[in-house]
């Protein structure tokens, strides 16, 4: 039986900001609406501090952290074997691998996995020639004989266990049988009611009457008086000692030691090369807390469901959540350049140069006729609000400032005094960290085989902008090398001057800026007045000068 289908996570970039996080929330709420469910709003990193306000604000619960879309075993088929206990017999273990149509039994304990048995082990325990003590070695049940060889129990314990003594079959007479038989040992005998006085009176535990033979009262009551059991079977001597190893438990011959298992969080990329490097045909699947709860095989890779996604708010690979190559892209929601992101298969891709993609999905909610609630409205607000900068982004159009006031009307809350206090919670570094600041909105680019990450920083406080460029000249200038790129570029924004400072790391950054803006080569510190966007204004001025 497979696991319950998988969602559909509707996820922004990494770093994310306020428009990426609220866009990824009404867009989920929409599609759930449309269709029923199966939507899951994610991120694919922490929350910074004015998204927080934001959620805080709207009492909503942020959309679940998702480190990665690798498919793991959860999204492979998962047989349900139930485990068995170790006592049942091989012949038990046979007949259910049969019936289930399959060749690996797991052997558990309450939840815990044991061992397992697979068809290859019955058979080899089948053709090994033991000698004739095996039954007691692997210390036997009366249970499992009596169920193996159709029997019934005329005299003894059904819960006792055969665990001295060997199998010996009275064939000859009485007075070669008492050099044969010893104490503790188990007969196969007949109707013969000298062989059956012989073997209790040599004291053995157990005789086996074959052929449904009679038993007299006198041999039942010497049996009781030895403490010797009786078992009566309908088969023939042949039969019986044909079939009697086979009510041996399978805890005997089980694989304990050395047992290949994956977790249910094991990504299948890590198990693929164990599974084809050992070759077992079935490999046991534990959960969290260590539990058994079912099987793969080699063949489940081939139907493997990969996790499904939606991005939002970005289309570069350098962006997306980890592993997304690995994962099935179904659309892609938008309103920035067209970037590096490549698809095996066509997708729906909405693309608009608005100033936020909360804009686009606010256009859906109204192309498809659904009403906004007022926690929706006042997030998709509030992510408008965010990526303009209030309107003050030259990215902002008429569109998205129409959106934003129609959005206030929903949900209640005045546009100007809402975003002064989202602003100033977001730009609140006093207790934050160095790489805490630089990584709370940055993002990677790819020009050519040049890559460069560019973070930006906004806040309408000159001050506070001066205390995070002392914190992170020094951080990336000592960091810089582990960033794994070629130029560093951090936008230090004021809202209100709109203007923004840049600081450039890596070789030819700083060039590539003066040249970008037509700086002066002296110009000390680079001031870009006017400049707030990264999307619309920096990056298009870097590219056009990497691109030459």
């Amino acid at each position: 039986m497979a696991l319950t289908k998988s969602p559909i996570y509707v996820i922004g970039h990494k770093n994310p900001d306020t428009d990426s996080i609220c866009s990824a929330l009404a867009y989920a709420e929409l599609k759930n609406r449309l269709y029923g469910g199966g939507y899951c709003a994610a991120r694919a990193g922490q929350i910074n501090q004015e998204t927080q306000y934001v959620l805080n604000f709207f009492q909503v619960q942020a959309p679940v952290y998702i480190p990665d879309v690798m498919t793991d075993v959860s999204d492979m088929e998962i047989h349900r074997t139930e485990g068995v206990s170790g006592e049942i017999s091989l012949k038990k273990a046979w007949n259910m691998m049969r019936e289930q149509g399959v060749v690996t039994l797991p052997i558990t304990q309450g939840q815990k996995l044991q061992g397992l048995i697979t068809i290859g082990d019955i058979a080899n325990a089948y053709m090994d020639v033991y000698d004739n003590c095996i039954l007691s070695v692997a210390k036997t049940s009366y249970r499992n004989i009596l169920e193996t060889l159709d029997a019934e129990l005329l005299i003894g314990d059904i819960d006792a266990t055969f665990d001295r003594g060997a199998v010996v079959i009275a064939a000859a007479n009485p007075d070669v049988m008492e050099d044969h038989i010893s104490e503790g040992d188990m007969v196969i005998l007949g109707n013969r009611y000298e062989s059956q006085l012989c073997a209790i009176e040599m004291n053995a535990a157990c005789i086996i009457v074959c052929m449904e033979a009679k038993v007299s009262r006198t041999i039942r009551k010497l049996a009781q008086e030895h403490g010797c059991s009786i078992i009566v079977t309908p088969h023939d001597t042949f039969t019986v000692a044909r079939m009697i190893n086979q009510s041996m438990p399978i805890s005997h011959f089980m694989k304990r030691e050395g047992l290949i298992t994956f977790r249910v969080n094991s990504k299948t990329e890590d198990i693929r090369g164990i599974m084809g490097e050992k070759r077992h045909r079935d490999f046991p699947i534990l959960d969290l807390e260590d539990n058994y709860i079912g099987m793969i095989s080699r063949r489940n890779l081939l139907n493997l469901r990969k996790k499904r996604v939606v991005l939002m708010d970005h289309n570069e690979a350098g962006q997306t959540v980890d592993g997304i190559g690995y994962a099935e892209i179904l659309e892609i929601i938008d309103h920035h350049r067209i970037g590096t992101l490549e698809t095996l298969e066509p997708v729906y891709f909405r693309n608009q140069p608005l100033g936020s993609t909360a804009t686009i999905v606010y256009q859906m909610y109204q192309e498809n006729g659904m009403e906004i609630s007022k926690k929706i409205a006042g997030l998709l607000m509030a992510a408008i609000i965010s990526d303009t900068l209030m309107f003050r982004s030259p990215t902002c159009t008429a569109v998205d400032r129409a959106a934003a006031e129609k959005l206030s009307e929903i949900c209640g809350v005045e546009i100007e005094e809402f975003a002064i206090d989202m602003f100033s919670a977001g730009s609140d570094m006093s207790s934050r960290s160095a790489k805490e600041i630089f990584e709370q909105d940055k993002k990677k680019f790819d020009v050519g085989e040049i890559s460069f990450i560019v973070s930006q920083i906004n806040s309408m406080n000159a001050i506070e902008l001066g205390e995070v460029k002392e914190k992170l000249v020094p951080y990336l200038t000592e960091h810089f090398e582990d960033l794994g790129v070629d130029m560093c570029f951090v936008m230090l924004t004021h809202i209100v001057k709109e203007n923004t400072e840049l600081l450039c790391f890596g070789s030819g950054a700083e060039e590539t800026a003066i040249e970008a803006f037509q700086l002066k080569e002296d110009a000390k510190p680079l001031v870009l007045k006017g400049l707030v966007s990264r999307k619309k204004q920096l990056i298009p001025s870097l590219v056009t000068v990497l691109q030459k």
